[in-house]
């Protein structure tokens, strides 16, 4: 009769193993923590400084007026700076920018280029009258090239001169995409020729 052979179990050698492995020694217990003062025994405590008391800024009783040019767009907005001074003395009664022909003024009076919006600044305050020429300027520039603005003759104003009307003519002669204007209705406006819009701008 042939032996039987039996089969070697992994299993079983390793139960054998764990079975008859010797005991682990036990492990001491850790020594005891020392105490919260003995740990910060040597710690000196720093001396306490007064506190400065904060007193927040006050608010100006008379705040001064700020133009206000949020409706006009951020590549037109550095234009404002340029509008702080003016003398009434050098105003002139009409503005062709460097490098335009003279018969461009002949033919902005005779009416060569349709007007195709104006605006009346009639009863607005300096920044009033700043910020709406600003706005009506870049938009107006969108439909076509000639504008009128109508700064009045200033007869009524308290000072018993104009105020609006050599403004409106120095801003109007600083403003980059001004390229001339002429009296109109008699002086108390002025017609304006806008620099041509391209595709894209």
């Amino acid at each position: 009769m042939a032996k039987r052979t039996v089969a070697h179990s992994p299993f079983k050698a390793a139960l054998r193993a764990v079975r008859f492995s010797p005991t682990p020694p036990p492990v001491p217990p850790p020594p005891p923590e020392p105490e919260f003062r003995q740990l910060f025994a040597d710690v000196v405590p720093l001396a306490v400084e007064p506190r400065v008391q904060h007193s927040p800024p006050r608010p100006s009783p008379h705040p001064r007026p700020r133009p206000f040019h949020a409706s006009i767009p951020a590549a037109h907005a550095d234009m404002a700076h340029a509008f702080d001074y003016f003398d009434a003395e050098t105003v002139p009664q009409h503005f062709l920018r460097a490098g335009i022909q003279h018969q461009v003024l002949r033919k902005l009076r005779a009416g060569h280029w349709p007007v195709v919006a104006e605006i009346d600044l009639h009863g607005a305050s300096r920044h009033q009258a700043e910020e709406r020429l600003l706005t009506f300027l870049f938009l107006a520039q969108q439909r076509g090239q000639a504008v009128r603005v109508i700064h009045g003759l200033g007869m009524g104003s308290a000072a018993g001169a104009p105020v609006l009307k050599p403004l409106v003519r120095q801003w109007l002669s600083q403003h980059p995409e001004v390229l001339a204007f002429c009296e109109d209705a008699g002086g108390g406006a002025v017609l304006v020729l806008l620099r041509r819009r391209r595709q894209g701008d």
